[in-house]
């Protein structure tokens, strides 16, 4: 059951995969590529989650609607970087990516949707 409202509870999703890019980032080389990667990755994979939070207390829909562009964005700039990390192979094997991926581009998604339907209502308002 606890999965279940975990699949549909998008700030616990949204922490859940910022835990998992912490997780990812942790296990890169200490190298020069390695680092800024970490550095870039760590910036863009955990920012959906806090963005989310701030988007749930927007004080208009307009603002409601930037927050969740800022969390796309971001989700979209996360994707690139872990196919990086699979391209340089600074993870082996590359498929430990292959569910963070699935859940990014899910969450990329969900954030499109979440976007057509406020800017729907703003129009209709």
């Amino acid at each position: 059951m606890k999965n279940e409202i975990s699949k549909y509870n998008l700030e616990e999703r949204t922490i859940n995969f910022a835990v998992r890019i912490i997780r990812i980032v942790e296990s890169l080389p200490k190298s020069k590529v390695g680092n800024h990667i970490a550095s870039q990755l760590i910036k863009s994979g955990t920012s959906p989650a806090a963005n989310y939070a701030e988007a749930q207390g927007a004080e208009s829909r307009s603002d409601f609607i930037h927050k969740i562009k800022i969390c796309l964005k971001e989700l979209r700039e996360t994707k690139v970087w872990l196919k990086m990390i699979i391209r340089v192979n600074l993870i082996e094997p590359a498929s430990k990516l292959n569910l963070l991926i699935t859940e990014n581009d899910e969450l990329i998604s969900i954030f499109v949707t979440c976007i057509k339907t406020a800017n729907r209502k703003n129009k209709s308002t």
